[in-house]
């Protein structure tokens, strides 16, 4: 299991209790992963463990996203160029994060993995209740949820790409030209900082938010048994990029990660 920085040293800054909250967040997903595998093991027509779990799992997630805001006024920076991924992982963010519509097409996949797998079971008439056997009423409703979902992404991408935009425009631009020597800092500077970095965290937050909603949505699309199979599938997914991605940073020489189990 990965050891929280601010568990082994005295170091106290910003970025370092970011990386703290992420390798907790991870630690948590390998538990919660196998509380899922159970319950899909042995739980799998007990309804109402099934729903507790999916519950308690988003509210796990709002937890996460509370306390991402709360690190976030004191450098929202990190969150957008996180240390502590790899360089695999960061290639893949979406404005600090994956994108919302991920979690639909994962559903999209999964249920045509599951279909295939399947088949001659499906042919026999048996059923298993998982991502395999959604109706056809359920997919008008993701379809829907994933067309929102993007509408949602494109404006929170086009607020990001403005504020990316305003470093070459005022006030930047002209106090830049203004400085006596190359990376002078002074009041007008760091108040025009804070208000960029401002609102940086509110973009941030409302990613955030849209990616809780979705997965409320999402949750309540599904059945408790494809809502258990879903977080399942991508909560390893999750971990999985992660491996996959320290793995590579280690054969090209960039070992600095340490396994997370």
């Amino acid at each position: 299991m990965a050891q929280c920085p601010l568990t082994t040293s005295m170091a106290s800054n910003d970025q370092e209790r970011s990386k703290c909250c992420f390798l907790k967040w991870m630690n948590l997903q390998q538990e919660e992963l196998s509380e899922l595998h159970q319950a899909l093991t042995h739980h799998a027509n007990n309804h109402i463990n099934l729903t507790q779990l999916v519950e308690k799992c988003i509210k796990h997630f709002q937890d996460y996203a509370d306390k991402r805001s709360q690190l976030a006024q004191d450098g929202v920076s990190a969150f957008f160029a996180p240390t502590w991924c790899t360089n695999w992982e960061n290639s893949l963010l979406w404005i600090a994060g994956c994108r919302p519509s991920q979690y639909i097409r994962l559903v999209y996949a999964l249920t045509g993995l599951e279909i295939e797998a399947q088949l001659n079971e499906f042919l026999q008439g048996k059923t298993a209740g998982k991502l395999g056997e959604i109706s056809a009423k359920k997919l008008h409703q993701l379809d829907s949820l994933q067309a929102k979902t993007i509408r949602a992404e494109e404006e929170l991408t086009s607020r990001l790409a403005s504020l990316q935009e305003d470093v070459a425009d005022q006030p930047f631009a002209m106090i830049a030209k203004g400085l006596y020597k190359v990376g002078e800092m002074n009041g007008e500077l760091d108040k025009a900082l804070d208000q960029h970095e401002k609102a940086m965290v509110s973009v941030l937050e409302e990613v955030d938010r849209l990616r809780l909603s979705t997965v409320k949505e999402l949750m309540g699309i599904l059945t408790p048994l494809q809502a258990v199979d879903f977080l399942a599938a991508g909560k390893k997914l999750q971990l999985c990029v992660h491996e996959w991605g320290k793995r590579r940073d280690m054969s090209h020489g960039r070992g600095k990660f340490k396994n997370i189990n």
